[in-house]
């Protein structure tokens, strides 16, 4: 990476985390820095199978994380729940607020904050929708949210989060569009949580979401390294080649950036 205060960057750390280098500022989605292993939720029990490509010393100064929540060890584990504490700013859910306290700001459907840039320019940051699950599966799954990043110099970024509805991305591309870069949380995860369907988005819905938001550029996550996500990077490459947007598609290697 070049210090282009003008560049985007994006680091695929693993899991649901990526360092996104925008506008100068580094935001951090989700973070998940354990080992391997076993994440006992309620009666069920999440697999992680692969640690992050970089830990949380390699990344260098973070200025906010995105959180798209906080209720589910996949998105924020042990490691990653003391991580916060390192940072000055978390973005998330006015439940993850109030759970988790400190340094958490709630972010609000269509509220925005802005962020300053080393350049004295700011970048907004919007919360927007994201349902984790089929219609109705909020009870259960809990909260979520995902972000918009926007300035006039820049080009726009989505971070779906746990989204799974392809309604909400549509909601986004219509009121916060036109969307340049895409952050796509797919794999299709499945849990007994909601037996039969997916909490994320599958590949072929990540195609569908590209040609909704009009992204020139995909970046999924959130795709491999647990044993609930039922699609991976094989999937994705298939899904966007039918799809005639296989030019579209960035599909990340652990610990490398993308550079847009």
């Amino acid at each position: 990476m070049t210090g282009n205060h003008h560049r985007l960057g994006i680091r695929y750390v693993g899991g649901p985390t990526a360092l996104l280098r925008v506008g100068g500022l580094q935001l951090l989605t989700d973070p998940t820095f354990d080992p391997p292993g076993e994440h006992p939720v309620g009666n069920r029990v999440l697999v992680k199978t692969a640690g992050p490509a970089v830990g949380p010393d390699g990344l260098g100064a973070v200025d906010a994380v995105l959180l798209s929540h906080d209720q589910h060890p996949d998105n924020l584990d042990t490691l990653g729940r003391a991580y916060l504490a390192r940072v000055p700013l978390v973005l998330s859910t006015a439940s993850a607020r109030d759970r988790l306290g400190g340094n958490v700001r709630a972010l609000p459907a269509w509220d925005r904050v802005e962020l300053s840039r080393p350049d004295g320019r700011p970048l907004q940051v919007t919360g927007v929708p994201a349902q984790h699950g089929p219609d109705g599966s909020q009870p259960v799954v809990g909260e979520v949210t995902g972000f918009v990043l926007a300035a006039e110099d820049l080009p726009t970024v989505y971070v779906s989060g746990d989204n799974a509805s392809l309604p909400v991305v549509a909601a986004v591309a219509e009121r916060a569009g036109p969307v340049e870069v895409a952050v796509l949380f797919a794999g299709a995860a499945r849990t007994p949580l909601v037996p039969g369907a997916d909490l994320t988005l599958s590949s072929q819905a990540t195609a569908e979401a590209a040609k909704l938001l009009g992204a020139r550029a995909v970046v999924p996550v959130h795709f491999e390294g647990w044993a609930h996500f039922t699609q991976g990077r094989r999937s994705l490459s298939d899904a966007f080649d039918r799809a005639g947007l296989a030019d579209r598609l960035q599909l990340p290697e652990p610990g490398g950036w993308t550079e847009l």
